[in-house]
């Protein structure tokens, strides 16, 4: 599989005994194209740059500082004598601007509430480089030690924080958003900088799939017609079979239509994995082209494909056929590139080597992917072979929590809207049940991948409408709230 975070984004090495996989990004490594069945979101916004401190948490002079780009837009912002609000979008493991497009839910509520927007980007992603550029950021792991969970939410707290103050609006209050690793990010700067956000809307943020917080197998479980599970779990032995061959790869990569050559039977098993989880993160109920034009429902057209190939068709076919609808729907792809990656999302590797480690294992009863298990030997001696890193897979919960995260949360948290899709793999590392009366769950059984965050549309079902409406109610409610003990408090 390929490996990326977070938001989205995924994260960390897998292995059997005889060999080992990185999971599937939050995102992917895709090529960008636009889909005639989706109209194309234009939001304005100003594009400014912060200087920004590379180590917030030591005072080492000789560090450089690097310009930190955010996007801001305050055409509907009432401004600090009224407390205006601001809605901040924590920005993930890529290009913010990428970002901004496809959270239409912030800038069509932001009217509203009279909101400011900013969209501050994440450290080491699109224009965000310190060491005056990718390459050098990129460098070793000394250039790259700055790039953390930690240090962005300090990037973000530091940020709004003199923003705030050159507006003199300290009294606005900044409500978070994210999605993926983005609400992950949210939901942590709220409880570590609960002075600076008053609430968090984390959707589909699993902030619980780390150690062994929830099963290993969670993510793996995808299905949708027996007959296509089937299919998709004897291609593997399949393609196994195929690339030790003679001339084997060089069949493969004809029958997948791969550009230039293919080097090993797992270099299709990471491009076929990927498909298969990004479909099933994106399998939302109308066109879209967050990751790739695709058509509503995406794992169903796959399956349809799959199940419906002409008699006689091998199962190698059946699966081009099947994986073509994420890769190719469009049709105007003549080859695949495995190795592309247009939003600037590596710099994940790096983070899946550190701190985010995710673990994950695949059950050969219950999954269409081949069976493996989670091993950190393997994982950490990959991570030693590219990085020259020693992974850290408890650091996470002991900066930010997840054990025993139901008594933490109701005792420490408060204002944060956990939103998730069951149809999402990432689902099942989220928060899926109230914790309290402000941290809450909004759970639909159809949705996928941080779908309340996208535009709406006129093919939105129902339950889409209300999971919305339900967060802005929320909301609203945060900011009446937090007013209302403003004026109290000004008024003794």
């Amino acid at each position: 599989m390929t490996k990326s975070l977070f938001f989205i984004l995924i994260i960390v090495l897998l292995s059997s005994s005889s060999e080992s996989r990185y999971l599937p990004q939050f995102l992917s490594k895709l090529k960008t194209q636009n889909n005639i069945n989706q109209p194309i979101q234009n939001y304005t916004y100003d594009i400014k740059y912060f200087q920004q401190t590379l180590d917030h948490f030591s005072f080492n002079d000789d560090l450089p500082s690097f310009q930190q780009r955010y996007l801001i837009n305050t055409d509907h912002w009432v401004g600090p004598s009224r407390m205006g609000p601001i809605f901040m979008y924590c920005g993930n493991e890529g290009d913010i601007e990428w970002f901004a497009v496809n959270s239409g839910f912030v800038w069509e509520i932001a009217p509203r509430f009279g909101a400011m927007v900013i969209f501050p980007e994440h450290r080491y992603y699109g224009e965000s480089m310190p060491y005056g550029g990718r390459d050098e950021a990129y460098k070793n792991a000394s250039t790259l030690a700055h790039l953390t969970a930690e240090q962005a939410l300090a990037d973000f707290a530091v940020l709004i924080t003199d923003l705030k103050r050159n507006l003199s609006a300290q009294a606005s209050p900044v409500i978070l958003f994210g999605g993926s690793y983005g609400g992950m990010l949210a939901a942590w700067m709220r409880l570590k900088y609960p002075h600076i956000a008053i609430g968090a809307l984390a959707a589909s943020a699993p902030i619980l799939q780390f150690e062994d917080i929830v099963p290993l197998e969670t993510f793996y479980d995808i299905r949708e017609s027996t007959s296509c599970f089937d299919t998709i779990k004897k291609s593997w032995d399949i393609i196994t079979s195929v690339g030790q061959s003679a001339s084997g790869l060089d069949h493969l990569a004809k029958n997948f239509h791969i550009c230039g050559k293919l080097k090993s039977s797992d270099d299709l098993y990471n491009w076929l994995e990927s498909a298969y989880s990004f479909l099933a993160m994106v399998d939302y109920p109308y066109p879209s082209d967050f990751l790739m034009p695709l058509p509503a429902y995406p794992i169903k057209e796959v399956c349809r494909e799959i199940d419906n190939a002409p008699d006689g068709s091998s199962i190698l076919d059946r699966i081009f056929k099947g994986v073509s609808v994420y890769y190719n729907y469009t049709g105007t792809a003549d080859c695949f590139d495995l190795n592309d990656d247009p939003h600037g999302m590596s710099g994940w590797d790096w983070q899946a080597c550190t701190e985010m480690v995710m673990p994950m294992s695949s059950n050969k009863n219950s999954s269409m992917f081949p069976k493996w298990d989670y091993n950190y030997t393997s994982y950490a001696e990959e991570c030693w072979d590219e990085f020259r890193v020693i992974p850290r897979p408890t650091w996470i919960t002991t900066e930010f929590g997840g054990h025993n995260y139901k008594s933490v949360l109701k005792t420490f948290g408060s204002n944060i809207i956990f939103s998730n899709g069951l149809l999402d793999p990432w689902s099942g590392g989220s928060v899926l049940e109230n914790i309290s009366d402000s941290v809450v769950a909004l759970v639909t059984e159809k949705g996928a991948h941080h779908l309340d965050l996208r535009a709406a549309t006129t093919m939105d079902p129902d339950w889409l409408v209300e999971q919305r409406a339900s967060e802005v109610k929320l909301i609203e409610g945060w900011i009446v709230d937090y007013k209302q003990r403003m004026k109290s408090f000004f008024s003794i």
